[in-house]
């Protein structure tokens, strides 16, 4: 697009409109110019007001820097180049910022895309890969380099729109990346659907093999190791006969490392090995074997604190997070409550061989009203027990959280439900022995399952098989 004013070399190069906010919070407007070495010192800046309401201002983005904000006014279609250099539409001038940083991309939605920036570009904290269109809506943080930005105005959505969106945008990139070959990390809360994208990545991708899972966080440091590089006849005990591990299983297709900041750091070092090399050796074995797989990981950790931390090898972390994918939880996805559950209806009454039920409006307000500890996992279990409970009729607000009626997990009851016990086996198994996760998933604390564990006879998993 070319931009107003820089038709002719003799006409003063104009920026977007710039906002400034005073230290009330009123704001009043600038035209910020690049003055022409005909008229002035190159380089030299000028400000002349401009009349504008506050309902005249559409996107802008504020800028934050050194305790000063500014708003640049964004047009309708475009692009605007952002940087150090002198002809960059939005000059920053600052030591982190490169010289040609990034571009916005104005039209039915805005973009922001890195150019080669030295610092990197980050949205919603995390770093964009060069070249790569991400899409940006109102209340989005952007950080170019140590700069940071924030996107308002009208592209303010209504309503749940605003995490719908953000799901259909990570759809659209999980769509692109898919048909890569670069290493996936996704990230987010147990039971947000990681493996959902997972597996949506290796359909849409080129790849024929088969999609191969392991939780790293479910077994020993042995067992995982036999699991994932495989092992011969005699090389530990128990080892009886020579199997391959899923890293050859999986030849032309993707292997899912699930819970892979559980993993021990015995483990990472081999694996690391197997992603600079694409040879696998097996346990006990002598000659590496050529692999040919995809990697995509999962974690509910933040892998760069566990870096600082020293419990996850940087290398290794550098090499799964080709792109990463943060899934965000469903008490922020509110709006997909109703075709989820309408899903999980049908999917369970399918397998129970009975009719659909219908679900109440009184149902369907209080499953948006929780706020989902254990995500879509939680609401599929909660559902299904819910068509078991419901009879014949519809679903409400008693068989959803019959809980709620009894005493639950969070009462401090002498009596426990029935299936207290059975829920507090169930949720130790999805998180691999973790009690912290655990209670997260049950809904109460650390310390109330502890009470619980113990009055009930559970138990406690040795903490060197299970990581809090």
């Amino acid at each position: 697009m070319g931009r107003a004013g820089f038709a002719s070399k003799n006409r003063p190069k104009t920026n977007p409109v710039l906002e400034r906010v005073g230290p009330s919070g009123a704001a009043w407007h600038t035209r910020q110019c690049r003055v022409s070495s005909f008229d002035s010192e190159p380089g030299q800046m000028t400000t002349m007001p401009l009349a504008a309401s506050e309902g005249d201002l559409g996107p802008r983005l504020l800028i934050l820097q050194q305790g000063d904000v500014r708003a640049v006014s964004l047009p309708a279609s475009g692009s605007l180049k952002v940087g150090r250099a002198e002809d960059a539409d939005i000059r920053i001038d600052t030591d982190s910022i490169s010289r040609r940083h990034a571009v916005l991309h104005m039209g039915e939605s805005l973009e922001v895309e890195d150019v080669g920036s030295s610092n990197g570009t980050k949205v919603g904290g995390q770093k964009i890969e060069l070249g790569v269109r991400v899409a940006v809506v109102a209340g989005d943080l952007i950080e170019f380099g140590g700069v940071s930005v924030v996107v308002q105005g009208a592209l303010e959505p209504k309503g749940g729109a605003r995490k719908r969106s953000a799901m259909h945008r990570l759809a659209d990139v999980a769509d692109r990346v898919a048909r890569s070959e670069i290493s996936v990390l996704l990230t987010g809360e147990t039971g947000v659907g990681k493996e959902v994208f997972a597996r949506r990545i290796h359909e849409l991708s080129p790849r024929s093999g088969p999609f191969v899972a392991l939780n790293c966080g479910a077994l020993s440091q042995q067992l995982l190791e036999s699991e994932l590089f495989g092992h011969e006849a005699g090389s530990f005990t128990g080892a009886k006969q020579t199997k391959p591990g899923l890293l050859e299983t999986g030849e032309g297709g993707t292997v899912f490392l699930d819970e892979v900041g559980e993993m021990p750091l015995e483990a990472q070092v081999r694996l690391l090995r197997v992603l600079e090399e694409r040879r696998v050796l097996r346990v006990g074995g002598l000659q590496p074997r050529p692999i040919d797989v995809r990697f995509v990981s999962a974690t509910n950790r933040d892998l760069q604190q566990e870096v600082g931390g020293g419990r996850f090898r940087e290398d290794l972390y550098y090499r799964l997070n080709g792109i990463t994918l943060a899934i965000p939880p469903l008490r922020e996805r509110l709006g997909e409550i109703p075709k989820l559950t309408s899903t999980f209806i049908k999917e369970a009454a399918e397998r129970s061989g009975v009719p659909a039920p219908s679900l109440s409006s009184a149902a369907l307000s209080r499953l948006e009203a929780h706020p989902w500890p254990g995500n879509i996992r939680e609401l599929r279990n909660v559902v299904e027990r819910a068509v078991v409970l419901c009879g014949d009729g519809a679903i409400e607000t008693e068989h959803l959280f019959p809980a709620d009626l009894v005493g639950g997990l969070s009462g401090d009851d002498d009596g426990a439900p029935v299936d207290e016990r059975g829920r507090i086996m169930s949720a130790l198994q999805e998180c691999a022995g973790n009690q912290t996760r655990a209670a997260k998933l049950l809904g109460i604390s650390r310390k109330t399952l502890g009470v619980k564990m113990d009055k009930l006879g559970i138990a406690r998993p040795q903490k060197g098989r299970a990581k809090e």
